[in-house]
């Protein structure tokens, strides 16, 4: 008797096993097709893993499965490895995992059209029409110009990637009958792929780790590029992919934020004759399906994308590069949280193929591990193109009188950079106007009522917000507790920098980049490529604009407010932000101009600070690591966070609270345990939050005890009133 394994999409740790279809030719049954299935009282979809010969329960219990929905497998075995390993290492439902892993409209369980999707082409009489000729139009033009060289069209995520949200100007073009809507499915390679850009010379560091992963490329390896902002990085991930797609293998390439992917991808099509695919969750999701099934088809070569991508089923994969390897967003925060990034070194390791981690600063994991030796540690310690590294200095403002934040001093600076014709970045994480409005008369503050939080001022939408649970007010005009008219804002946030800076210098080209700016599709890459262009000289933002970037004409970049991070109850707040200053940093000073970066600072004497200033990044994480090792805190431990919140405190206390009474039942030699305590932000959202801390000197004692443990408290009687989550390698005390 046949029995199909099926990973089904509900939160529940188990495999279930189903009888096949009614008349199913087995023959033609492949592992990694979906399969709908009955599901409790009603159907679910699944991913079908396995074809036993027997199960464990009696052949009249097991139900049959209703439609096999897929002619060929999705997944791949390797692809079916990769899963289930990060289902049971992060320990997440199996079946939510496969469904993670596909796009929006396949895991629904919808039949597979091979990701056909919407794009553009010339019409007959467009083809006649020269773009040089539109000279009053230069948006229609410019999109004339584009698809003129892609006769078979192209898909609308290529068209905004090169010319920035644009459907109005298409729709006009339309209208005139010179461009058409087609559909473009995924087996269709309809991207131009024509090398309009020269590779510079490589220098003897750059050349030096390309060789290394060269000669590498026939198996696994983990090379950890620890070069220097402006050190070339991009240019040896170039020529790697360049000679992983000379040998016919497909490359994986991962970002961390939406923000880098159009900037990348530019380059790579400028440079590579390749066909390249992104995925990232600001894609329609016809877009981000297309992409997934020309990377499944292998017609994709490079894929760019950020975390999810790890899991996109690649046929030919030789290579994967994970650049800025550190940043925090390569960890899911939510649902099933994995890391991308440890994920992308195991996926290396099954498919047998080397992984590059780059970084200006390495994270403290991947350093630990190339001073151990898993890693091989390549080092790109000048800026390429004989750029010089910038000059970075502390500004004491405890006694400065300051203006939406900004000094006299840099203030003063940036006038001079400006008067020379050169850009300057004002660097404030935080968006919006303020984050603070207060009543003068009676000490009122405007405090969100789900969070223990307080709300952020919105001027620009008139509204006051809470940057955690999303929950958004009008804007007050009145005291609510005394009635008073004298409301006040205090501190600043980007919205404000901006406001003050536009009534100084009201002729100044400024442009204001942060999440509230960038919301519209689109409208980050026109920003970047207006600033690239030189038409902004100041730019405002918070670390949207913090890596990755390269602004020539950048010289001077001040750092404003940063004192609050220097203090945070996280022992990894220290390496966030020594990270976080470098990369700012290294915003300046990218070409033949020189740069200059000032921190702002109350605390001109942190250690932190004087490290960084007086050493480098790496003295610093040295310094770091053998803090950590005396502690015992990772990466010289390893830790899981059990997370439980509810509506009532007693009710998620409770939770925990009957989870380590039940693993102290269990051998739980090795294996530490603190807790329950109060998340630092004890309400969210309106529901109380707890925490329960687990830590082990070694890795497998740790998987080994959660392997047991968690099924167990997820039949709990209490876990039925709270929401709970495991976090394997918490990034975050949230």
């Amino acid at each position: 008797m046949a029995i199909l394994r099926v990973a089904v999409a509900a939160p529940v740790y188990s495999i279930f096993d189903y009888l096949p279809p009614v008349g199913c030719d087995l023959s033609q049954l492949h592992c990694g097709v979906r399969v709908r299935v009955p599901f409790g009282r009603g159907e679910r979809c699944g991913v079908l893993l396995q074809v036993a010969s027997e199960s464990p329960l009696q052949s009249n219990r097991l139900k049959r499965v209703l439609e096999i929905l897929d002619d060929q497998a999705l997944f791949s075995a390797e692809d079916i490895a990769l899963l289930r390993w990060a289902a049971d290492y992060y320990r997440y439902p199996p079946g939510e995992v496969f469904a993670s892993a596909l796009p929006a409209r396949l895991r629904k369980g919808t039949k597979d059209k091979r990701g056909a999707c919407s794009g553009w082409r010339l019409t007959p009489p467009g083809g006649a029409v020269d773009p040089d000729e539109l000279n009053r139009a230069p948006r229609q033009a410019e999109l004339m110009k584009l698809l003129s060289h892609s006769p078979e069209g192209m898909t609308q995520q290529d068209i905004v990637l090169n010319c920035g949200s644009c459907t109005s100007v298409l729709r006009k073009l339309e209208q005139r009958g010179w461009l058409e809507q087609i559909e473009i499915r995924a087996g269709n390679d309809a991207h131009p792929v024509s090398i309009t850009e020269a590779a510079p010379d490589l220098n003897e560091d750059q050349r030096k780790a390309v060789d290394k992963v060269v000669a590498g490329l026939a198996g696994f390896g983990v090379f950890l590029l620890d070069g220097v902002t402006g050190s070339g990085k991009t240019e040896v991930y170039l020529e790697l992919v360049k000679k992983v797609g000379a040998q016919g293998g497909q490359t994986l390439v991962l970002v961390p934020e939406i923000g880098l992917t159009p900037q990348l991808l530019q380059r790579f099509r400028r440079r590579l004759q390749l066909s390249i695919s992104v995925l990232h969750s600001s894609l329609a999701e016809g877009e981000r399906e297309q992409a997934w099934q020309r990377a499944r088809l292998g017609v994709s070569r490079v894929v760019i994308g950020t975390r999810s991508s790890v899991f996109v089923p690649m046929p030919d994969l030789r290579l994967i590069l994970v650049d800025e390897e550190h940043d925090l967003s390569f960890k899911q925060q939510d649902g099933f949280r994995y890391s991308a990034r440890d994920v992308a070194v195991f996926r290396a390791l099954r498919c047998k193929c080397p992984v590059v981690l780059g970084s200006a600063t390495p994270s403290l994991e991947s350093l630990k591990n190339a001073l151990d030796g898993r890693y091989l540690h390549l080092r790109l310690p000048a800026r390429a193109g004989g750029a010089t590294p910038p000059k970075i200095e502390l500004l004491d403002i405890r006694s400065a009188q300051l203006e939406a934040g900004v000094s006299p001093v840099l203030m003063s600076l940036l006038e001079t950079e400006l008067g020379a014709g050169n850009q300057v970045l004002l660097f404030l994480n935080r968006r919006g106007y303020a984050p603070i409005l207060t009543c003068h008369d009676c000490g009122w503050l405007a405090q969100c009522e789900r969070c223990d939080a307080r709300m952020t001022v919105h001027l620009s939408d008139n509204q006051l917000s809470c940057h955690h649970c999303g929950a958004q007010y009008p804007m007050r005009r009145c005291c609510p507790e005394c009635g008073g008219e004298a409301l006040r804002t205090l501190g600043q946030g980007t919205e404000r920098l901006e406001e003050m800076l536009k009534m100084r210098y009201p002729h100044v080209g400024m442009v204001r980049i942060d999440r509230d700016a960038t919301r519209h599709k689109g409208s980050l890459e026109r920003l970047l490529k207006e600033i690239k262009e030189g038409k902004h000289a100041l730019l405002l933002g918070t670390q949207m604009l913090a890596k990755g970037h390269h602004f020539p004409q950048v010289t001077l970049v001040g750092i404003l407010d940063l004192d609050q991070a220097l203090f945070g109850a996280d022992f990894r707040a220290a390496e966030r932000m020594a990270q976080l200053i470098v990369q700012v940093a290294g915003r300046a000073g990218r070409a033949v101009k020189p740069g200059r970066v000032l921190i702002q600072t109350r605390h001109p004497d942190h250690p932190l600070l004087q490290t960084l200033l007086g050493s480098s990044y790496a003295d610093f994480a040295s310094e770091s690591l053998r803090e950590r090792r005396l502690a015992l805190l990772p990466p010289f431990s390893f830790q899981v966070l059990l997370r439980a919140e509810a509506n009532q405190k007693e009710a998620a206390l409770k939770f925990l609270e009957e989870c380590v009474e039940l693993g102290g039942t269990m051998n739980a030699a090795g294996v530490e345990s603190w807790g329950p305590v109060s998340a630092p932000m004890e309400k969210r959202a309106g529901r109380y939050r707890f925490q329960l801390l687990l830590q082990s000197d070694k890795r497998s004692v740790l998987q080994g005890f959660l392997a047991e443990w968690v099924p167990r408290i997820a039949i709990l009687r209490s876990a039925r009133w709270v929401r709970w989550s495991v976090d394997v390698d918490p990034q975050e005390i949230l």
